[in-house]
């Protein structure tokens, strides 16, 4: 597992934390947004009126309705990302990490609308007459590169366990238990068959479950939010104000909370925003390519709407939940886990500046050459879960850890604890402590802090489940296109119980490990289809221009 771990570290260090990810993505979009005239903002009004079927022939081909195909998209979308990446943003770059959240969706509605209307123009039928599209399909047809189809397709197919699945699971069973006390290999395992029994209708069966449970969700985890944010009104201000003001500064330390430079707030708020709408990732012009119409850039427009929902409405809700509540800065009691932990020697306190800090700098993403933080190594006496004094510093979560307790089989510890490089060296060892929280337990904490009280919990879990599964069933159709692309449709049985499976193993993962996946996959995908995109951008204006033309002279 440690060797795993090194390797997807070393992996996102040159993919989705690399310096130039952020730039390229954020780029391209940007790009798009220039050369074709803002159509974000052109044809946002217009996206509206083709979602509700007025400008679509009757005898158009396809297999699902615009609404349909934007729901299967949205529930991919709109997903753990809604909920726990959001709060994994604000843990790991502060406030300022949901501005480059927003930047992120506003150039990805441009970004969405130029990969959904270039795919869906060289959409085909597969063995059994059902439509089949994605950029795997502009690669081949309309760039002639078929190697590059080849690699998005493989890159698609690992990223709908990496995007679509593990963290869709991990963050469902962790929240279900936290709010249930349900062991998460329970839930996992009944989720699962869920799964299964839905994925196997294949498409239509998926956008009818998926044209249900989306606005349902949607609307429901909106008023909880709201009921939050109305609760703590009055730092609804101070919450703006420090999104925007440390935008271009990074986040200064505050609470528990060690800060945050520029560069990691910018990173961290456009790989989230990616992870959240999946703008220039290629995976939801799989979803839209099978609706009914016969102009590819309506179906662009239709996409247009999907980062405003998700990102700009849901993704701001529960940013404005956190923030609003203060949570983000407050330490409480949870498990660590050693993904998330490092020992370090000497004492080090938050109420020190010059010890804040250093620690700053060490969790930066690239920490200083000559950075005086080192990794402690020794042996510590633990007596009846106490370690005895040490010059050592417990550091989870990206904060100073207090009130450390050591336990084996469940019973305070005694005995000898083996530290080696900054981590346990002894098995069976579980720590627990004070600090900072992320991902979903961060969401739910900060929807306590209403009137809602610990029912604030209940909405959390409520939301994740809905968002969660229906993110796995919409990435499941994404993976078997990606199947019959690369080996036909006798590939997507074998594929859909190993989907199911990976399902059912993502609930007893640490879930630190899970988001790291999850960004080295999303890469993988992102990169082919952004260079495709640009290859093609002359015939996606002039099919633009064209449809725009002909609209307009009706």
């Amino acid at each position: 597992m440690e060797l795993f771990e090194s390797l997807m570290h070393f992996l996102d260090g040159y993919l989705g934390s690399a310096v130039y990810f952020p730039f390229l993505l954020l780029g391209v979009g940007l790009f798009f947004t220039l050369y074709l005239g803002f159509p974000q903002l052109r044809f946002f009004a217009h996206a509206w009126g083709v979602l509700l079927g007025r400008h679509t022939p009757e005898d158009a081909e396809g297999d699902t309705s615009h609404f349909q195909a934007l729901s299967t998209a949205l529930s991919g979308t709109v997903g753990t990302g809604n909920i726990g990446g959001v709060a994994f943003a604000i843990y790991l770059g502060g406030p300022a990490a949901l501005f480059w959240m927003w930047m992120t969706a506003f150039v990805g509605m441009t970004t969405k609308f130029v990969e959904v209307s270039i795919s869906h123009h060289y959409r085909v039928k597969d063995e059994d007459g059902k439509i089949a599209g994605g950029p795997m399909y502009f690669m081949e047809r309309g760039l002639n590169m078929r190697w590059l189809a080849i690699f998005f397709a493989v890159a698609l197919v690992i990223s709908s366990f990496g995007s679509g699945n593990l963290p869709q699971s991990n963050n469902m069973a962790a929240g279900i238990e936290a709010s249930f006390g349900i062991p998460t290999w329970i839930s996992g395992a009944v989720l699962a068959a869920l799964l299964g029994l839905v994925i196997i209708g294949g498409i239509r069966r998926i956008a009818l479950v998926a044209a249900t449970i989306v606005p349902i969700m949607g609307v429901f985890y909106a008023v909880c939010a709201l009921a939050v944010v109305l609760s703590n009104i009055d730092q609804i201000g101070p919450s703006f104000a420090a999104v925007f003001g440390n935008a271009f500064s990074g986040s200064a330390a505050t609470g528990g909370f060690l800060g945050a430079t520029f560069a990691y707030a910018f990173n961290r708020g456009v790989n989230r925003g990616l992870f959240s709408n999946e703008a220039g990732q290629g995976s939801a012009p799989i979803a839209h390519a099978a609706a009914k119409t016969k102009e590819p850039v309506a179906e662009g427009m239709v996409s247009i709407l999907e980062p405003f929902i998700d990102t700009l409405i849901i993704c701001t809700l529960t940013g404005l939940v956190i923030l609003s509540s203060g949570v983000w800065t407050e330490k409480f009691e949870n498990e660590f886990s050693s993904f998330d932990t490092e020992f370090v020697a000497g004492l080090y306190s938050e109420n020190n500046p010059q010890d804040v800090t250093a620690l700053f700098a060490h969790l930066d993403i690239i920490p200083p050459s000559d950075d005086p933080v080192r990794r402690y190594a020794g042996t510590l006496e633990v007596v009846n879960g106490v370690a005895a004094d040490a010059a050592f510093t417990v550091i989870h979560n990206r904060s100073i850890a207090e009130n450390v307790r050591y336990f084996v089989d469940g019973q305070p510890m005694t005995g000898s604890l083996a530290i080696v490089d900054g981590q346990v060296d002894t098995p069976g060892v579980v720590i627990r402590g004070d600090s900072l929280l992320h991902s979903v337990p961060l969401t739910v904490e900060a929807f306590k802090k209403s009137f809602m009280g610990e029912f604030g919990q209940y909405a959390v879990t409520i939301g994740l489940v809905l968002f969660a599964f229906s993110t796995a069933l919409a990435w499941s159709y994404y993976g078997d296109r990606g199947m019959t692309y690369l080996f036909g449709l006798k590939a997507v049985l074998p594929y859909r119980i190993v989907y199911v499976l990976g399902f059912f193993a993502a609930t007893i993962v640490d879930t630190s490990l899970i988001w790291l996946i999850s960004a080295v996959t999303l890469a993988l995908m992102t990169l082919p289809n952004l260079l495709g995109l640009l290859l093609m951008r002359k015939e996606i204006k002039s099919m633009t221009n064209e449809y725009w033309r002909k609209f307009k002279n009706k």
